[in-house]
């Protein structure tokens, strides 16, 4: 499959799925996925970055088993929303990876979901420690959630027409 737009991501999802949330960084890929009724993200443990191809079959396995049926991958804008070397990276993993899987990749908005995981994490009183190392996958949960909330609304428009 290719990469998608956001609102087309419900449609293309195979029944019994659900969606992931990544948040690639360039020593972890922070891992989230949502319940069945897409309606919550979840994180789940980060995946250490090696090289693209082994990067690729941990990713891939971690989907598998997960029953993943779609991909929603944090874009790194600018916080002027214009587009760096980071979003270039980003766009070109989501290219060479689809190539390899078929689920459908759609790109959504990152910017401040580090920081408003690490303010959560901070609330929840965890260690820096604790905190760093869970902070790819709660940035993850935190794009995830952004986007499920985006396809909640986009159905509840669909409903009202």
């Amino acid at each position: 499959m290719a990469i998608v737009e956001i609102a087309d991501l419900s449609a293309l999802l195979p029944a019994g799925t659900v969606v992931a949330g990544l948040d690639l960084g360039t020593k972890t890929i922070g891992l989230a996925v949502s319940d069945l009724g897409l309606r919550f993200a979840t994180p789940r443990p980060v995946l250490a970055r090696v090289k693209f191809t082994q990067d690729a079959v941990a990713l891939r396995k971690a989907l598998d088993e997960a029953r993943c049926g779609a991909i929603v991958l944090g874009l790194p804008l600018n916080m002027d929303g214009s587009e760096g070397p980071r979003v270039q990276s980003t766009r070109a993993f989501a290219r060479n990876y689809s190539r390899l899987d078929e689920r459908p990749i759609a790109f959504w908005d990152e910017r401040l979901s580090t920081v408003a995981a690490e303010r959560g994490m901070i609330e929840a009183d965890l260690s820096r420690r604790k905190r760093a190392a869970k902070i790819d996958s709660a940035a993850a949960a935190f794009i995830l959630q952004g986007a499920l909330d985006r396809l909640a609304g986009l159905a509840y428009e669909q409903d009202s027409i």
